[in-house]
């Protein structure tokens, strides 16, 4: 166990202290200036390509699932444990650097989402599959490459994040309720499931239903402690971005505020590291042009962290608990600080809330494995079978292992993840900047729609029937 923390911790100083940390913002800050702002500039049509009708077309879901289940995933333990793990390690200036990630990670997100639409196939089974192993794979015509992001995917989502959302709820089941871990993992697994065996269309039918839920109800609860500490939120807000750049004595100074920030923030957003991908190329776009799915999954990071992560971090923030010299971290932490604001029930909607957050996690990673399986060709019954068997191990397993040992572990394979990924989007930002293009020139006359013929580079890369058709 040693040698194995020891290859844990070297890949993290690789991926953290030198790879990603640059390498999220500067793709990020070279999307949002290659695009000419396109998540300020053209925000209102990240809810209208949500709220749009949807097309009648069978073998995709519905943009509003695709949202929903790509928020399952994003949604999780790093907008209620992981904001709290930043503020303790980085003080008040994480949650800046949170937002930073956020700003320029939609810019990110849209351009793989809108790849992995473009780039999308058809199954054996009629459904649409795709993600960023199948644009390095036609796009960048390196197979190899994919095959790489998708056994990095299943390890990651499938089992690793599995592990990390158990080992929450578990937490926060333990510190709430009194129940033994083990139990929370085995009726979990119980959970999980019933509703991945039902496939893809099932995680996206629950998702549709629980998500919004969870996080009307969340951002609620939020809104009222705002409200009812109205007078002190300036004095927050200004202390976050005063220990955002060091003028504020805060624990970790800036680059302590820099690293956790930015490490937790793509823990919750996702942007970048590959993942919304696998099911926004299962969606049916409204209007039926790539780009459309691209502002789904854009307006994804915004609801995840400028709103969900920032009411946890207002909230613990405005408690008070950290002003007390506490040790808590993680999951306790933002029990505690619920505590502070509304007594003792806030241990038990906190406990609820990590269960609904987490446990949707769970079932949205899923989904994305299952997507890695059809690239590698092994989604029939029998692989996906195993694949299933092994997630639910893995939701056990990881509700009683010790959280440092898993978060460490979920930050070395999702740094390999994202390196992969981030390599290929900026190889294709052409493709992504002439699909833009297209969109908006098109937008001026009417509803736009992709037309392959317009794009004869394409010609043998994509399949071409998918759009011809509709």
């Amino acid at each position: 166990m040693t040698v194995l923390n020891a290859v844990i911790d070297f890949l993290n100083t690789i991926f953290w202290g030198y790879v990603l940390i640059y390498g999220l913002i500067a793709v990020g800050i070279f999307f949002t200036l290659r695009l000419g702002f396109i998540q300020i500039r053209h925000f209102p049509e990240l809810f209208r390509s949500v709220m749009r009708t949807p097309q009648n077309d069978t073998s995709g879901i519905t943009p509003f699932q695709a949202l929903c289940t790509s928020l399952a995933s994003r949604v999780g333990t790093g907008n209620l444990a992981g904001v709290a793990v930043a503020l303790s390690l980085g003080g008040p200036g994480a949650l800046f650097w949170m937002w930073v990630v956020a700003a320029v990670g939609m810019a990110t997100a849209y351009s793989e989402s809108a790849l992995a639409q473009l780039y999308k196939v058809t199954d054996h089974n009629g459904q649409y599959r795709g993600g960023p192993a199948f644009y390095i794979s036609r796009g960048l015509r390196a197979p190899w490459a994919g095959v790489i992001f998708s056994i990095c995917l299943i390890i990651t989502f499938g089992l690793v994040f599995n592990a990390v959302q158990a080992n929450s709820i578990a937490d926060a089941m333990q510190g709430a309720f009194g129940v033994e871990k083990l139990w929370v993992g085995v009726a979990l697994a119980i959970l999980t499931g019933i509703v991945i065996f039902g496939g893809i269309r099932q995680i996206a039918q629950v998702a549709e239903y629980v998500v919004p839920f969870m996080a009307v109800a969340y951002l609620g609860m939020a809104l009222y402690v705002v409200i009812a500490n109205i007078t002190a939120v300036p004095g927050v807000i200004a202390l976050i971005v005063k220990s955002a750049f060091g003028f504020e004595q805060a624990a970790g100074g800036v680059a302590g505020a820099m690293l956790n920030g930015i490490k937790r923030g793509l823990f919750s957003n996702e942007a970048g590291m590959g993942s919304a991908p696998n099911i926004a190329a299962v969606a049916t776009p409204s209007p039926h042009h790539p780009s459309s799915q691209g502002f789904v999954q854009a307006l994804g990071v915004f609801i995840d962290t400028l709103l969900i992560c920032t009411a946890t971090g207002i909230l613990i923030l405005l408690s008070g608990v950290m002003t007390t010299g506490t040790e808590l971290t993680g999951t306790p932490l933002t029990q505690e600080a619920m505590v502070a604001h509304i007594g003792e029930a806030g241990r038990y909607f906190i406990a609820v809330a990590i269960f609904f957050f987490a446990f949707t996690s769970i079932i949205g990673n899923y989904a994305y494995s299952e997507n890695a399986m059809v690239f590698l060709k092994l989604d029939n019954r029998g692989s996906i079978g195993v694949l299933r068997a092994l997630v639910l191990l893995m939701v056990i397993w990881g509700a009683y292992t010790t959280v440092a040992v898993v978060f460490n572990l979920a930050d070395a394979t999702m740094g390999l993840m994202a390196s992969v990924n981030l390599v290929a989007i900026v190889l294709l930002s052409g493709t992504v900047a002439k699909l833009t293009r297209d969109y908006f020139e098109q937008r001026k006359t009417g509803e736009p729609r992709f037309n392959p013929e317009a794009y004869p580079e394409l010609k043998g890369k994509i399949e071409q029937a998918i759009w011809s058709e509709k």
